[in-house]
């Protein structure tokens, strides 16, 4: 191994002390910027566009159900919902849908956000909180965004048991299977977390 001259040694130890000197006055990394807050105009805006979705598809359904009984029900579900949603979403400009643990149509599965407020909510609803007041609020970061998401559960309400109760009838059960073939949204009893709205912007 070659030996640095003896002459040079105090010059390399000066270099290398002041290497030292410089990376100690460093400022240190920026600590990550926590996400905001909701604002109030943000949430309430939330409300309004699930309120919008839910009852304006309810009056749907409920028509439909009147005019044709359950099969015409499940074909506004089919057909007429997704579009309802996108109406919905194009005039509050909040991206409105709803999703849940145990979906009919594949479409509407949860991601990771979601199914973590069905989880959160499933749980509080165990402990016994009112299904009225809870609703979830965040701004999550999303591929470098800040995207502001809300979420409100649905209780399953004695109508919808027609089509997504513990007993449903053997021909609404062939005519979901026969436009879901992996459905898994019955079973529900008049009260359960059926799923919930979910709100993004």
């Amino acid at each position: 191994m070659a030996h640095l001259p003896v002459q040079t040694k105090p010059a390399v130890l000066a270099l290398l002390l002041a290497g030292v000197l410089a990376a100690c006055g460093r400022p240190e990394p920026a600590a990550p910027v926590a996400n905001p807050t909701p604002t109030e105009q943000e949430i309430a805006g939330a409300r309004d566009a699930a309120s919008q979705l839910g009852s304006r598809l309810k009056a749907r359904l409920m028509a439909a159900m009147s005019e044709g009984g359950p099969i015409a029900a499940i074909e506004v579900c089919a057909e007429e919902a997704p579009q309802i949603a996108q109406q919905v979403s194009e005039e509050t400009g909040y991206r409105v849908g709803r999703t849940s643990l145990r979906v009919r149509n594949p479409a509407n599965a949860p991601d990771a956000w979601e199914q973590e407020q069905l989880m959160s909510f499933m749980k509080d609803l165990q402990d016994g909180a009112d299904p009225a007041g809870l609703e979830a609020a965040e701004i999550v970061t999303d591929g470098g965004r800040e995207v502001f998401r809300w979420a409100r559960p649905i209780m399953l309400e004695a109508p919808c048991a027609t089509c997504h109760g513990q007993s449903v009838s053997p021909e609404i059960l062939a005519e979901i299977k026969a436009r879901y073939p992996d459905d898994t949204a019955t079973g529900f009893a008049v009260g359960d977390l059926r799923g919930m709205f979910t709100v993004s912007k």
